[in-house]
């Protein structure tokens, strides 16, 4: 990472300034922008979150927001209403308040002295899905926006369902967002109101995983924010970012396909994160490429970034398993569109033998399995953060509780670049039913690296509005699509399709256990085969990695932090076990020391998949001389045939004083799922 320190501008910074709604309430920001802009306006970018501009994103802001004011821009940090030192409440994500004060902020950025009228939007996660949404109300002063790991479909493609089957993560999601809720504003910002804001918080913000398990097929609710619903309503040039350990690189290649006007895309190896701090490797000079962008769009000069190919993939090499990469070798390859024409899908038919055979089998066969209940530990996590664990382990344990069909890799190796279906004919035992599909690298010595997944409620054949109960004994003709990725594996490795009845915690189970009946004729892997193109050698190098300073910080305490699959073999149940944080932070410019520690726990019986349970744990804290404030909150996600339960509480303190006190339990019918 090259630091600078030296920027073509002398940049000013506004650390907290107010920008009022229309109704009153006012958002807090903090701006940096070109010393002087006052006097000679600038194009102004737009950041606009939930997660507290003066210490949860301070350090990370630090480091990037003065880069593009030093080159000529005017850079807001906005907080979400309800979120950090702004006023309201925030009871959901994405809600249509939380998207028209965005069109009302960007009409107040376009009118100061310091901006020209020009406006961008970028944001990675919350920021880049509310950037697509903002674009989709056309607000006049927003020109162009860059959107990272975010999605265009919030029922198909987010934390909380996949396929139409409840995911894990969403109840991690959920409990997160929990524990920040808890979080009052900064007394130095906004005063003697901060208590009274605080118990607002406290007693409104709700429960946000009851509002998403209500929610439990594609309606209304998750339509709302989901740009796919009507693309052209986004007119404005988007580039779009993501990584193969990222939960959302699928939504960039929808992007590329359905929006009508200048587009860009980029997925790398990354997980969730900007891709100049990218892990796994290698991490690229997105700031510089984020500048080009903004030159382009913002300040009319001609930059070049909209010759160069429309989609960049890095493609992967083949690796062993482990849960955490520092880097993925592997090389850049360019598409001129998407669909790709360098793009061969191919049907890989499945055998009786359990083969993958580009010829058609003679014969056909039906292949009965369940799968124990531990297929799934492996997983990792649906949406990683290159965290230590959070990528998948070695899948033997999950093949050998699955049903695989393998390819041996020829001598000439085999390359692969975009979303592989799974075609099955099938049949189940019981009205509810899931199936989960991997793809893996099986390397010579036996071990599995898992390179894509896809899972679907068989219940959704029809939809992801209108779910119906199977007929048991019936065969159905599914189609299971797989997340993207670009990967090339060598000669003397094989390609394994592996199918589960089950894949606990990426995805809730099923209330009674299921044997899928896989009748191979009519079923098969179609796969996008990439060979080498030669746009890929048209590509110039990225540069160097760039930051700005970094924010003076003090580590106080360590978190603690573990990603742990353990096996109890004396009571027959497996557990998924996570802890993450920051420990105790100090942040020396404004004095202010974060707390921040979670755990996540996900167990079910060996025996029995419908035992499965998650439980989380929040704490958070806030900090300064004789100021304290801290927050517990926890969650139990429970099922049992006909509902989903949930156990949750929250306490708040200010010093030593238990100031709010809630519990909530709550049941969720099971709608088809």
């Amino acid at each position: 990472m090259e630091l600078i320190k030296n920027f073509p501008h002398k940049i000013k910074e506004i650390l907290h300034t107010k920008i009022p709604m229309p109704d009153g309430c006012k958002l807090a920001a903090r701006i940096w922008m070109p010393d002087g802009a006052e006097d000679a306006p600038v194009p102004a970018i737009l950041e606009y979150l939930p997660y507290r501009k003066n210490d949860v994103t301070a350090a990370r802001d630090a480091s990037m927001q003065p880069y593009l004011a030093g080159h000529g821009y005017a850079v807001i940090r906005l907080d979400l209403r309800g979120a950090g030192d702004s006023e309201g409440l925030m009871v959901d994500e994405y809600l249509p308040q939380e998207l028209q004060d965005g069109c009302d902020a960007i009409a107040w950025i376009a009118d100061q002295p310091w901006c020209d009228g020009n406006v961008g939007m970028i944001g990675i996660s919350w920021g880049g899905f509310n950037g697509l949404q903002i674009a989709a109300l056309q607000p006049p002063a927003l020109k162009a926006v860059v959107t990272l790991c975010s999605t265009d479909d919030r029922y198909a493609d987010d934390v909380h369902y996949m396929g139409g089957c409840l995911l894990g993560e969403q109840l991690s999601w959920a409990s997160i967002m929990f524990g920040r809720n808890t979080l009052p504003p900064d007394p130095a910002n906004v005063g003697d109101k901060w208590r009274d804001m605080w118990l607002e918080r406290l007693e409104g913000s709700g429960l946000w995983l009851k509002n998403w398990l209500e929610h439990q097929r594609r309606d209304a609710f998750w339509q709302h924010g989901s740009i796919c619903e009507d693309w052209s309503k986004v007119q404005v040039p988007v580039y779009a970012v993501s990584g193969w350990a990222d939960g959302y690189p699928r939504s960039v290649f929808r992007l590329m396909e359905h929006l009508q006007g200048p587009k860009k895309g980029l997925v790398g190896p990354w997980a969730h994160r900007y891709p100049h701090i990218g892990e796994p490797g290698p991490a690229i000079g997105f700031l510089q490429e984020e500048l080009r962008w903004w030159d382009q769009w913002l300040k009319g000069h001609e930059t070049g970034i909209m010759d160069e190919p429309m989609l960049r993939l890095y493609i992967q090499d083949s690796v062993p398993p482990q849960g955490h990469y520092k880097a993925r070798p592997g090389r850049w390859i360019a598409e001129p569109s998407w669909p790709s024409p360098h793009v061969v899908r191919t049907l890989l038919h499945l055998t009786p033998q359990g083969g993958l055979s580009k010829a058609r089998p003679e014969g056909s066969g039906i292949l009965n399995y369940h799968s124990p209940a531990d297929v799934g530990m492996a997983s990792g996590k649906w949406c990683g953060y290159a965290k230590p664990g959070d990528a998948p382990v070695d899948q033997r344990r999950e093949d050998a509780g699955s049903l695989c069909f393998e390819l041996e890799i020829p001598e000439e190796g085999l390359a692969f670049a975009g979303d592989a279906n799974v075609h099955l004919r099938l049949s189940v035992d019981r009205p509810v039913a899931q199936v989960a599909a991997r793809l893996v690298d099986v390397h010579p010595d036996g071990r599995g690296t898992r390179l894509s997944f896809g899972v679907f409620n068989l219940n959704h054949l029809r939809g992801h509005d209108r779910p119906t109960l199977l007929v048991p004994g019936k065969v159905y003709d599914v189609t299971i699509p797989m997340k993207h990725v670009a990967q090339a594996l060598p000669a003397g490795h094989r390609l394994r399709l592996a199918l589960s009845s089950s894949y606990f915690p990426m995805i809730w189970p099923a209330p009674e256990p299921v044997t899928l009946s896989v009748h191979t004729e009519g079923s098969a892997l179609e796969l996008p085969l990439r060979p080498s193109a030669a746009l890929d050698d048209t590509l110039a190098e990225f540069e160097v990695p760039a930051a700005g300073s970094p924010l003076p910080t003090e580590q106080i305490a360590e978190p603690e932090s573990w990603f742990r699959i353990v096996e109890d073999a004396a009571n027959g149940e497996i557990q998924m076990q996570i802890a993450d944080g920051c420990g105790f932070t100090r942040l020396l410019p404004n004095d202010i020391t974060l707390h921040k520690q979670g755990y996540e726990t996900y167990g079910v019986r060996l025996d029995d998949v419908t035992t499965a349970w998650g439980r989380t744990e929040w704490h958070f804290g806030l900090s300064r001389y004789d100021w304290s404030v801290r927050t517990e909150t926890r969650t139990l996600l429970r099922t049992d045939a006909i509902d989903f339960i949930i156990t949750a509480e929250l306490r708040a303190w200010e010093g030593d004083t238990l100031v709010a006190e809630k519990q909530w339990e709550e049941r969720i019918p099971r709608d088809h799922m």
